[in-house]
């Protein structure tokens, strides 16, 4: 006799945008729709360096599965990318190339900043090492512990699927926006 299949009954559905239905369609509105796909559809890039670099590893195997996520395809060309995850001491000398990346990627983009070191320099206040990489792009996540716990980096990605899933197409095109990045240089 075969195994019982045990099926899991803990899914989260996503929840279905407001508008709309009846026999075969569905109305609502265009922002909406797309929010739902841009949450759960994010393509990381990882930017990993020191420990912090070993718990994201941690965080795509099998335990913690960021795929459930919809996270499962790990890009490493930012032309690809729309979540930028930068993990671990950024050294001065690497903030040009962190730039750079955080350029070369796709709009909407988002950035993660996982770890104390990523978010302020954490233990190294020396010469050498970034104090917060929020000083040469902007940060729309900080993700704390040094190095932060799979959990941690989890639910800072569960954060970063409610923006996406939240913000207005018009956003980007926004006068605050576009403030935002000139205070970086971004053109």
């Amino acid at each position: 006799m075969g195994r019982p299949v045990q099926y899991n009954s803990n899914v989260k559905m996503s929840e279905i945008p407001e508008g709309y239905s009846g026999e075969g369609f569905m109305a609502t509105k265009f922002d909406k729709i797309i929010g739902l796909a841009r949450s759960n559809s994010l393509w990381p890039l990882p930017f990993a360096t020191s420990c912090c670099g070993i718990e994201f590893m941690a965080t795509m195997g099998a335990n913690y599965d960021l795929a459930r996520f919809g996270s499962e395809r790990m890009g490493f060309t930012p032309r690809q990318c729309d979540v930028l995850l930068v993990a671990g001491t950024i050294a001065k000398k690497m903030a040009p190339i962190l730039r750079q990346v955080y350029l070369q990627m796709a709009e909407p983009r988002w950035v993660i900043a996982i770890g104390a070191c990523a978010s302020s320099g954490g233990i190294f206040d020396s010469y050498s090492v970034l104090q917060g990489i929020d000083q040469v792009i902007p940060v729309d996540v900080y993700v704390s512990g040094c190095p932060p716990r799979p959990e941690a980096i989890l639910e800072g990605i569960m954060h970063v699927q409610k923006l996406a899933h939240n913000e207005s197409l018009r956003r980007r095109n926004s006068e605050p926006y576009k403030a935002l990045l000139e205070s970086y240089g971004i053109q």
